[in-house]
């Protein structure tokens, strides 16, 4: 996207390491910095639970013997396969333990070395450098996911980002089959400070986002974030309703849309990959946006969505507050778990 592929967010120093100064010798941190601190600090907070899993159960390998025995290795395998990564990671990862095993004495030695092999696999899998098509003014982005993922809250939080940074945005609100979706996007444009084409409840989607790209056009709008249906109330495949929509879109405004992101709840684990595919093979996934991070343990789905899927993993939502959206930074998230 265009305000959230190009970003990158350092993490802070460890705790109890002083932030590094900046330019000219000055010891107090700037207000990049700060910010920068902040946001880790919400990452950190987010994945609270996931850490807990992971450094606590791999503390209490060791409390019995120092050393890696067979037990503990598979201890450490249903670890890794609870915190969702995926069973083919969790082998590949014991696999790398296993050729490391006698220099591993401790919790913090396997610890240290789960985070080289987790990082250096979100790297050799990192494609959010893939080109997108773009077409100029207004990019289109098309919001897809099941009922229930936090779609309408994401495009909310997206019309912040992007209004923060000094874009026009207009909402289209598609998900005609919801109308507590249609309010919700409403208080969520008002909030950001962006526009929105609404029509009455059960209205055509398509006609919709249609109104909403010719509306874009006319007011010169820099972004169109829309919103689409879940889930039917007609024996309509939902597929095909949202392939409709992608294509009113293409009709008013030619290579658009731009982006299909794809919003992910981390709650649902596994079923989260299966969904990933689903939407992919109707639609053509651009990006995915993935929710709920901070009310589960299984953030290790970030990992296997990496190794799962060649989409790349834009947004990872850390909170309920309009920031706890944030650019999915592979070293940050490593540096969080741990």
């Amino acid at each position: 996207m265009n305000s959230g592929s190009d970003s990158h967010i350092e993490p802070p120093p460890p705790a109890g390491e002083p932030a590094a100064s900046s330019a000219g010798g000055n010891d107090h941190p700037n207000s990049a910095d700060i910010a920068k601190g902040k946001m880790f600090a919400r990452l950190r907070r987010g994945l609270a639970k996931t850490r807990q899993l992971l450094t606590t159960d791999i503390e209490d390998l060791f409390a019995r013997k120092k050393g890696l025995s067979e037990k503990q290795l598979e201890e450490l395998e249903e670890l890794l396969i609870t915190s969702d990564i995926g069973v083919e990671t969790a082998m590949d990862l014991l696999e790398k333990v296993s050729a490391s095993a006698a220099g591993i004495h401790d919790g913090p030695a396997l610890a240290a070395l789960l985070r080289a092999e987790i990082l250096s696999l979100l790297r050799d899998h990192d494609h959010r450098g893939m080109p997108l098509q773009t077409t100029g003014r207004p990019h289109v982005v098309m919001v897809v996911g099941v009922n229930g993922v936090g779609k309408t809250t994401t495009i909310g939080k997206l019309a912040h980002r992007y209004t923060t940074d000094g874009k026009k945005v207009l909402i289209a609100a598609s998900d005609t089959f919801r109308a507590a979706a249609i309010e919700q996007l409403a208080i969520w444009a008002e909030r950001s400070g962006a526009d929105i084409v609404r029509h009455q409840d059960g209205a055509d989607p398509a006609a919709v986002a249609f109104d909403a790209i010719k509306a874009a056009i006319g007011r010169e709008a820099d972004i169109v974030l829309v919103d689409t249906a879940g889930r039917l109330h007609t024996k309509v495949n939902l597929m095909e309703e949202l392939k409709k929509v992608k294509r009113s879109i293409a009709k008013q405004l030619a290579g658009a849309p731009n982006e299909i992101l794809l919003v992910l709840d981390a709650t649902t684990g596994q079923n989260a990959l299966n969904q990933a595919r689903m939407f992919n093979e109707a639609l053509g996934v651009t990006g995915i946006a993935l929710t709920k991070l901070d009310g589960t343990a299984k953030g290790g789905i970030v990992v296997g969505i990496y190794r799962s899927l060649d989409i790349p993993l834009q947004y990872i939502g850390v909170g309920e507050q309009i920031d706890d959206l944030q650019v999915f930074e592979p070293e940050a998230f490593v540096n969080a778990l741990f």
